[in-house]
Parts: C-alpha cells; sequence; structure tokens
C-alpha cells in the first residue's frame, strides 16, 4: 500500500469512529431526555415544604469549643514533629 492509501484508509477509519461515537451520544441524550419525560409523567408530584421561621445561624465570628481547639492544637504539634 501506498502512504496515500494508508492515510486515506486513516481517515476513513477515524471517520467511523467519530461518527459512531457520535451517533452513541446521540442516541443516550435521547434517551435521557425520554426517560425525563416518562417520569415526569407518570412519578408522582412532590411538593416542596417552605420553612415557616428561617433557622437559626451559627455565626463564623463564634469562637470554638475547647476540644476543637486542643484537636487543631495536636494537629498542628504533629504536623510541625513530622516536618522537622
Amino acid at each position: 500500500m501506498t502512504s496515500s492509501q494508508l492515510l486515506l484508509e486513516g481517515v476513513d477509519l477515524m471517520l467511523m469512529g467519530m461518527g459512531s461515537v457520535f451517533f452513541f451520544l446521540a442516541l443516550l441524550i435521547l434517551c435521557i431526555r425520554l426517560m425525563a419525560r416518562v417520569l415526569l409523567r407518570f412519578a408522582p408530584a412532590q411538593h416542596v415544604r417552605e420553612p415557616s421561621a428561617p433557622s437559626p445561624v451559627k455565626l463564623a465570628s463564634q469562637e470554638p469549643g475547647p476540644d476543637i481547639v486542643a484537636a487543631i492544637q495536636l494537629a498542628l504539634h504533629q504536623h510541625r514533629v513530622r516536618r522537622g
């Protein structure tokens, strides 16, 4: 085979591979959209409850508890010992 024939065969193989991947992905998207429509039709609607009062939010400015401080200090100590 000549180099031009090999090149054309390579391009043909590349196009077949890219075409099959494109076909598979298009089929996958079609199946996903079809499944979404089927689920929307037959699945019961779920009602989302809205909270009546906002939940209290823990402020970031609050100090951590003593157990958390001790854990952080221990982790820092271990890190410094390992690094030398």
